[in-house]
């Protein structure tokens, strides 16, 4: 009995690869003249047998998949009324014909989406993708189709995270815009959202930095001019529970007797609503001794007045965060509370000062002995009162152990 003819490698992965990217009843195999055909298979009967202009060869296996899976596309799209070997001049014409020019074709989004997309937002959230997605296209082992593309360009962020949903987004939407706008070919459309894809509601746990460590890290900070910008830039956000992106939108009103944030924020699930520019009010941070005053709002004033800038680079709108972050990363103690931070399962980040603010906002009395509302320390930091709460509730009961035996000596011990 004759042995069984063993397939190489290649021609094992190029059907799987048809497989898994065709409609069922798509079969590809050698013919006579060492080129390739194509069968389509209806059930048990054969509709179609296509012979392609590619060497039955490892070398060519990757592109003549592509030509399978432009006609393939075109069959679906016609509704399967179209004839196969139609199909496949189709996706001949359009390979041959369509120049896939990426450096226009980003140009062309830009414009597509310019009454949309603000110049930050796309610097932040289109442009890192973009660029990242060029380099690879023009590389030595670019990839071959959409998927490919988008499996290099978005493996930067974590997927479930935001910022992959907004890398993911913004690339999925310009390749739909090649391919149904520039006649790109089919195979550069985006691959099916997954549940991976999700973005994960469980919010990470953002360590509150005590007004000791915020004593402690500003006090190693150096005493030159970039030194003492960040330092007075940390006291911001501390003291007025900042955003980092409030800073470059830090001013005084009435005659110097107020400090405001024009930061306008978007509103999560609310589209095309900001947040309202806002009057900041103060929770000083503590010592040994009580308040310490920086006077930061009558140094806004002076500077403001003499045209000085107080606040360190912070880059273009929407980096403010990564600048701290680069910052802080540098200072020897802000790695030392890192790591104190991390042993109770906590993240230390740049809006850990701004989470301290929230903590203090809810914890701390007023003079009189009373605490603020809720409301209240929304208000303050900029937030619906429901939104507040969603992101800060852990901060709000009071006094929680004392309710409790936490630290209760027993009378009698237990046997």
């Amino acid at each position: 009995m004759p042995s069984k003819e063993v397939q190489p490698a290649w021609v094992k992965e190029f059907r799987k690869a048809v497989k898994a990217s065709c409609p069922k009843g798509w079969l590809v195999m050698p013919c006579r003249k060492e080129s390739m055909r194509v069968q389509v298979w209806k059930k048990s009967v054969r509709i179609a047998d296509v012979t392609i202009p590619y060497a039955w060869n490892e070398a060519s296996w990757p592109d003549a998949l592509l030509r399978i899976r432009a006609a393939a596309k075109a069959y679906e799209e016609s509704d399967r009324k179209l004839e196969i070997r139609s199909c496949f001049n189709i996706a001949h014409t359009v390979s041959s014909k369509n120049k896939t020019d990426w450096d226009s074709a980003i140009n062309l989004y830009r414009e597509h989406k310019k009454d949309r997309v603000k110049d930050s937002t796309w610097k932040s959230k289109y442009d890192p993708v973009f660029q990242i997605a060029l380099k690879a296209l023009k590389s030595s082992k670019s990839p071959k189709d959409g998927p490919a593309l988008s499996k290099i360009a978005l493996k930067k962020w974590k997927a479930g995270t935001p910022m992959h949903r907004h890398m993911r987004l913004a690339l999925y939407g310009f390749l739909r815009f090649c391919v149904q706008e520039q006649k790109f070919e089919s195979i550069w459309l985006p691959p099916a959202v997954t549940d991976k894809d999700v973005v994960t509601t469980k919010k990470r746990i953002g360590y509150p930095l005590t007004d000791a460590q915020i004593l402690r890290l500003l006090d190693s900070f150096p005493e030159d001019e970039n030194g003492c910008k960040w330092r007075f830039a940390f006291q911001c956000m501390a003291v007025y529970g900042l955003r980092p992106e409030d800073l470059r939108y830090l001013h005084t009103r009435n005659g110097g007797q107020e400090i405001w944030s024009n930061y306008e924020k978007s509103k999560g699930g609310k589209k095309g609503e900001t947040t309202d520019a806002r009057r900041l009010y103060p929770l000083l941070v503590h010592d040994v001794d009580g308040p310490v005053n920086w006077n930061l709002k009558e140094q806004l004033c002076i500077c403001e007045q003499e045209g000085k800038n107080l606040l360190p680079s912070l880059g273009e709108p929407g980096n403010a965060g990564d600048r701290c972050k680069s910052y802080l990363s540098r200072r020897k103690v802000w790695e030392a509370i890192r790591k104190e931070v991390a042993r109770e399962n906590q993240e230390l980040t740049p809006y850990s000062f701004r989470h301290r603010y929230a903590y203090y906002g809810h914890n701390r009395p007023k003079v009189d002995g009373t605490y603020r509302a809720p409301k209240q320390v929304a208000e303050a930091m900029g937030h619906e009162l429901d939104t507040h709460l969603l992101a800060y509730s852990r901060f709000k009961t009071k006094d929680l152990a004392d309710q409790f035996d936490e630290g209760v000596i027993p009378v009698k011990v237990a046997a």
